[in-house]
């Protein structure tokens, strides 16, 4: 999806994602935050949306918040005023593909129902990595297509309305499994209908980063 084509969606979004699609992502959500609670550290969350996850977090998590629709902040930030999240220290506007935090910079990186939303996911997962510190870990939840079975060919008949829902139903894993930084340490689907999975990456330690070089 282009970014003009994502802002418009999400401008369309704002007002109801809480109901909606915030409601069917609950259990991802959950998981993905429960891991990052039990890792603490500072932790970036690219794509924070209207901030359904953020009062989960729990003592011990410093989160950063970003996201491209600043419609989608002005919620976010109303829920951290409302909630007194004081755990949340920063939330900005900001283009997933040129992350503007030096590099090493979170213990944990999250992405959730994000990277099948953003032009040019590939860069995005690298810019992920590259502020994520070396033993570090990325975290994706996300729907990633199916190759076969109804719910293939169910993904494949939404596909060609990408720009108006929001996201691209048809989206393969493998667009995010490409960077040379980060190895998968687990993966794993869940409801509803095991729709979405919860893909955990390891940024490498800088040594074996320089051997594979």
């Amino acid at each position: 999806m282009e970014l003009k084509a994502v802002g418009a969606s999400y401008r369309r979004w704002a007002p109801v994602y809480d109901q909606t699609f915030g409601a069917i992502t609950r259990a991802g959500r959950a998981k993905a935050v429960s891991h990052v609670n039990a890792r603490q550290g500072k932790v970036l969350e690219v794509g924070v949306g209207t901030g359904l996850a953020l009062r989960h977090y729990k003592d011990g998590v410093e989160v950063t918040g970003v996201d491209f629709s600043p419609e989608m902040l002005e919620k976010a930030r109303a829920k951290v005023e409302e909630q007194r999240l004081s755990h949340v220290t920063e939330l900005r506007r900001m283009d997933a593909r040129a992350l503007d935090f030096p590099d090493d910079t979170f213990d944990t990186v999250v992405a959730m129902y994000l990277v099948s939303v953003v032009p040019e996911p590939e860069k995005v997962v690298a810019e992920m990595a590259r502020v994520c510190k070396p033993g570090g870990e990325v975290v994706i939840v996300n729907h990633f297509a199916r190759e076969d079975g109804p719910l293939a060919r169910l993904e494949r008949g939404f596909a060609p309305f990408a720009d108006l829902l929001g996201w691209h139903s048809d989206f393969p894993i493998e667009r995010v499994l490409g960077s040379e930084d980060l190895e998968v340490v687990e993966r794993r689907d869940f409801p509803p209908f095991g729709m979405f999975t919860f893909l955990r990456l390891r940024k490498r330690p800088a040594e074996a980063l320089a051997e594979a070089v």
